[in-house]
């Protein structure tokens, strides 16, 4: 079993200042390591409209390497504004998943759209970033990931990984909408696709991680690290329903492979689990883990999905 230190939280929107667009939510963290610092990409949101309605934008936080909790540096901008009328980012990005490669900077994000029978819909979009990161342009006004006869819909949560000089896009398929008090509600499970470019993509077309607590268990954040000769996924699930609450609420799961493509789940090693009180007594999930000064760190997100921000924990012992 790992063991996780928790220690504290993080980074809180409600801190930032002068940003209409970042008023609630810091959510799905992504870290992307520069010489002297971290930086650390997530979604945010502005006050909701007069109707109630949310739109949804991605930014990031610099970190001192050394200290992670002080000399922090908000972005002055969203990394990418909304979509045109009528795209599928049209209502915003969220989450994000940023990496380097040569000297190119490239984003990997959900963009998502309202509809009118069921809340929203989302596919994946790509952009590019010729300024180290601070701000991306999009490939073009789609998609490159988007829904098929077997992801009919949903298609989210985009961590994107290199290894072995391919391209692995870790991300969710919706598999049905479930009604909850009235309410329709979201199932979705982890899938995968490759790449030899990071732009055509080639779906595995199966679920990697089995349900555990129900059928319609909601799988979502799937963060693949690699360490000691094998692939670690950490990710979160839900209950199909009532989930906003303690009970049913997201949690972190864990699973485990040697190729990628077959995974065996094991939620008993993961380690972490909701504080006794506080910021993440509710839920915990969203997790990201990132190797820095020869330790292991997980960022995570708390009570609410993150409206309070996202925490940190570092891995006492190996994984």
């Amino acid at each position: 079993m790992f063991k996780w230190k928790k220690l504290g939280l993080l980074f809180s929107p409600q801190k930032a200042e002068q940003r209409e667009w970042l008023q609630e939510f810091a959510q799905a963290p992504c870290v992307l390591p520069f010489d002297n610092f971290i930086r650390v990409y997530f979604s945010c949101r502005p006050k909701a409209d007069a109707n109630g309605q949310y739109v949804s934008y991605s930014s990031y936080v610099d970190l001192d390497k050394n200290n992670l909790f002080e000399n922090q540096r908000l972005a002055d901008s969203p990394i990418l504004s909304l979509g045109k009328l009528g795209t599928f980012d049209e209502f915003g990005t969220y989450p994000v998943s940023v990496v380097k490669h040569n000297d190119e900077y490239r984003a990997y994000y959900a963009g998502w759209t309202r509809c009118e029978s069921v809340p929203f819909n989302v596919a994946i979009g790509m952009a590019v970033s010729k300024n180290e990161g601070k701000t991306f342009e999009r490939l073009g006004d789609g998609p490159i990931l988007s829904y098929s006869s077997d992801e009919p819909f949903i298609l989210s949560g985009p961590k994107i990984r290199r290894f072995n000089d391919k391209w692995y896009l870790f991300y969710i398929a919706g598999r049905k909408w479930v009604m909850d008090n009235g309410k329709p509600e979201p199932v979705y499970k982890i899938r995968m696709a490759t790449s030899d470019d990071g732009i055509n993509w080639i779906k595995a077309n199966k679920d990697l991680i089995p349900s555990r607590v129900e059928e319609d268990e909601a799988q979502a954040s799937p963060d693949v690290f690699y360490k000691n000769g094998k692939y670690h996924m950490f990710f979160c699930y839900r209950f199909s329903t009532e989930y906003r609450s303690h009970k049913n609420g997201y949690r972190i799961g864990y699973a485990y492979s040697n190729d990628l493509v077959n995974w065996t789940r094991d939620d008993s090693k993961v380690g972490i689990d909701v504080s006794e009180e506080g910021w993440d007594s509710e839920m915990i999930s969203y997790p990201h883990v990132f190797e820095l000064n020869k330790k292991i760190y997980m960022l995570y997100l708390g009570n609410q999905v993150g409206r309070q921000g996202f925490g940190i924990a570092e891995l006492e012992g190996e994984l």
